[in-house]
């Protein structure tokens, strides 16, 4: 019986594999507790395979080489190995003045995120105080990503700018990219 199973999801997955358009043919026949289901069971998947997918350790050591410009910033983040990593930091001229860039995840900050697989942080070298940290998250379907740019003057913090991106079809889109005026953010 076990073999007769194991020639059935092979055929169902050669179906899958040959022509993606039949998971949109499956998912429109299922009913909505198995479509749940179904998407659970793809998500924990997918955070399976990129936690068990490469050296994070050397990933994470790459990344603070070459994930920040030259403000001390984190660059925008970027997919390995069905890994999205995320570089993020804060340089700060004293106390009460800084800039910094940190992603959200799906409208959570990337250190609270139930996703975050795993986040290291390091001093900040140079003569700017602050840090920088590096994140990594699994490649899910649909999860949405926001690079956001702030900047804190005598205290207040405000944010510069917004980049967000989608995970679609194992790639990170840009989808939206928003410039904030000094003057709207008293």
């Amino acid at each position: 019986m076990a073999g007769m199973a194991a020639r059935r999801y092979a055929t169902i997955i050669k179906h899958l594999t040959d022509d993606p358009d039949t998971a949109v043919e499956l998912a429109a026949k299922l009913d909505d507790e198995v479509i749940d289901h179904l998407a659970e069971a793809l998500r924990d998947e997918s955070r399976r395979r990129a936690i068990h997918n490469g050296d994070h350790s050397a990933l994470v050591d790459e990344a603070f080489e070459e994930g920040f410009g030259r403000d001390g910033l984190g660059v925008d983040p970027w997919i390995h190995d069905r890994v999205i990593v995320c570089p993020g930091g804060l340089a700060a001229k004293s106390r009460t003045n800084h800039r910094c860039r940190f992603v959200s995840v799906d409208d959570v900050w990337i250190w609270d995120s139930m996703e975050l697989i795993h986040e290291e942080k390091r001093s900040n070298p140079g003569r700017d105080e602050g840090f920088r940290a590096v994140a990594l998250l699994p490649v899910i379907e649909g999860m949405v990503l926001d690079v956001v740019t702030g900047r804190a003057r005598g205290g207040q913090h405000s944010v510069e700018n917004a980049t967000s991106y989608k995970v679609s079809r194992g790639r990170l889109v840009e989808v939206a990219h928003r410039s904030v005026s000094s003057r709207g953010m008293q």
